[in-house]
């Protein structure tokens, strides 16, 4: 992957993927500006990065358009974007529902996704194109049982990244998504224990899914990421039509 005179934004880049998203990054020759509510953490990456910090709460709908103004006034363009940001809703969001942590996790997972990618279109478009990678996860392609919300939200992303890919492809501005197992990060600090000897993936290896999806990613494609398996493109499987009729053109297929 080269990315020399490139510059790239990532959110949640304080710690876990994103940080490691940002090691990669800047190996391939991007710059890099990190975004993060841990303004320490945003800081400290940044700075072994030689990139810009910039502290924000992605569930802000001003936050995105502060971030990509930022990158452009920084550096000039704007060329990747990876969308990172997330958190777990420690609640099952079926026989309990704490309403603010309801929104804290529908704002840091979906929300930030569609204010980012709003934001970021128009700089990619002066920029002659680009991409925009959202991690998902595997609760995009299947249900996590005991974790409802988080669920709804990373199937969100998905079918929202399966809509944008299509509909921007022709500016050569690639959407696409990573969905990642369980992966030893932050996120599942606090029940990491459970796990046991369950497999995990490292921060570094759904980083390396994201670089090849730069490398090789079609438009509106989910990657899957698991511990010893190579990362691919998730196999939608169609939607079957009325009987008797084709499916109708503007519905169209995505199979991986």
């Amino acid at each position: 992957m080269d990315l020399s005179g490139k510059v790239a934004l990532v959110t949640g880049g304080a710690s876990g993927i994103g940080a490691a998203a940002v090691d990669r990054l800047v190996a391939a020759g991007a710059q890099v500006v990190v975004v993060d509510r841990d303004a320490d953490g945003a800081a400290a990456v940044a700075e072994k990065a030689g990139g810009l910090a910039h502290p924000a709460d992605v569930t802000d709908p001003a936050a995105m358009p502060a971030a990509v103004a930022a990158a452009e006034e920084r550096f000039g363009r704007l060329d990747v974007v990876l969308l990172n940001a997330g958190v777990t809703a420690d609640q099952s969001g079926v026989e309990d529902l704490d309403l603010d942590g309801y929104r804290r996790i529908l704002g840091v997972n979906l929300d930030h996704v569609v204010f980012g990618l709003n934001a970021a279109v128009p700089a990619l478009r002066r920029a002659g194109g680009g991409d925009v990678v959202a991690t998902a996860s595997l609760a995009g392609l299947i249900g996590l049982p005991g974790d409802a919300l988080y669920t709804a939200t990373k199937h969100a992303v998905v079918g929202y990244v399966r809509a944008a890919g299509p509909a921007l492809a022709g500016e050569g501005i690639r959407v696409t998504a990573v969905c990642p197992g369980f992966a030893d990060t932050p996120l599942i600090g606090d029940v990491r224990a459970r796990f046991g000897d369950f497999p995990l993936l490292g921060a570094d290896d759904v980083a390396a899914a994201i670089e090849r999806i730069l490398e090789r990613g079609e438009p509106g494609e989910c990657w899957y990421v698991q511990p010893g398996r190579e990362p691919a493109p998730y196999g939608f499987r169609g939607v079957p039509g009325p009987l008797g009729a084709g499916t109708p053109p503007e519905v169209g297929r995505q199979d991986a």
